[in-house]
């Protein structure tokens, strides 16, 4: 029986990988069908799944041009098992996906359309997804309690936000979670996570696998969508990355043949095995991937195979990596 993994002060279970579920309408591609994105989401909770992430900005364009809103295909996807489940959602960017907007009137509009697309009457987990310059934290932070209280949400986090930033929403209201990149290639949070392990805020790692490129199954003349592929633009995808990147991948996938484990799963477990508050949540849209993904922890690394790659990745060069430019 794998150990269930706790959101931080809320108490929420969940279990150690979760699903990350934007690339199924937004930009990995052409959104997945809303009929077969819905049956993988749904399929997903039988692999071991109990933790979804969304949020109200990820939204695609359809092939025959209708709007693809992931809260919805996660919403239907989740009804028949709502209570058995884990929804985490997002607010503070939109659906323009450009501005940057967390005023309370507007927070307030937030929940409740995502409350109405995802077909619930609460959310679990309600990140800010990203900071609003004009509004201070303390503000949304405000907010967040009342709408606890109110019963909409059962727990609140912030999304890329270093310690500092936390801190200050925290002594306001009792922050749950920080949802940030993290990976082999992009441990610039690493430094605040004394921070988090003091308040007991739970670190959900998205883009674990830094956008897949860690799964070993990408190479050289790889092309992706400039129009609705993310990868098309990220320097780890660039053809010259694959050979400055050769140390990384040998690293993984050498202890992945000591573990007899695959790439994306050592990934994964050199995060699940550093910290017990780390959880991950890597997305696909196969189910052999998916599948996987969650036995990642399943596979048991030592403090010293951890402490073996860390060593080894604090010496290594790599190639630019989407996200870690001006991580400080």
């Amino acid at each position: 029986m794998i150990k269930k993994r706790i959101l931080g002060n809320s108490g929420i279970e969940v279990n150690p990988v979760g699903l990350g579920c934007m690339g199924f309408s937004h930009a990995y591609g052409t959104p997945t069908d809303k009929s077969d994105a819905i049956k993988l989401i749904r399929n997903s909770y039988d692999m071991g799944y109990d933790f979804f992430d969304t949020a109200e900005a990820y939204i695609g364009v359809n092939s025959d041009g209708t709007v693809s809103y992931n809260e919805e295909l996660v919403g239907e996807a989740l009804k028949p098992i709502r209570s058995h489940v884990v929804i985490a959602t997002k607010f503070g960017i939109g659906e323009s996906a450009k501005e940057r907007d967390s005023r309370p009137e507007t927070i307030r509009k937030s929940v409740e359309k995502s409350l109405k697309r995802l077909g619930t009457d609460y959310i679990d987990l309600y990140y800010q997804h990203r900071e609003d310059p004009d509004t201070p934290i303390e503000e949304v932070a405000g907010v967040m309690s009342e709408l606890i209280k109110e019963g909409k949400i059962r727990a609140w986090g912030l999304s890329e936000a270093d310690a500092e930033y936390m801190r200050r929403a925290n002594a306001v209201c009792k922050v749950s979670a920080i949802e940030n990149r993290y990976s082999m290639m992009g441990r610039f949070y690493e430094k605040d996570f004394p921070a988090f392990e003091e308040l007991n805020i739970a670190y959900v790692a998205y883009s674990p696998l830094a956008n897949g490129i860690l799964t070993g199954k990408y190479k050289a003349g790889m092309q992706f969508d400039s129009q609705t592929d993310f990868r098309a633009i990220m320097p780890q995808f660039q053809d010259e990355s694959y050979k400055q990147n050769e140390e990384l991948f040998y690293l993984i996938s050498s202890m992945a043949e000591e573990k007899n484990a695959t790439m994306s799963q050592i990934s994964l477990a050199w995060m699940l095995n550093k910290k017990p508050w780390i959880i991950p949540i890597p997305g696909s849209r196969k189910p052999e991937r998916m599948k996987e993904n969650q036995e990642a922890a399943n596979v048991q690394l030592s403090s010293e195979d951890v402490k073996k790659i860390d060593s080894a990745l604090d010496k290594m060069k790599m190639s630019d990596y989407f996200g870690g430019t001006g991580r400080k």
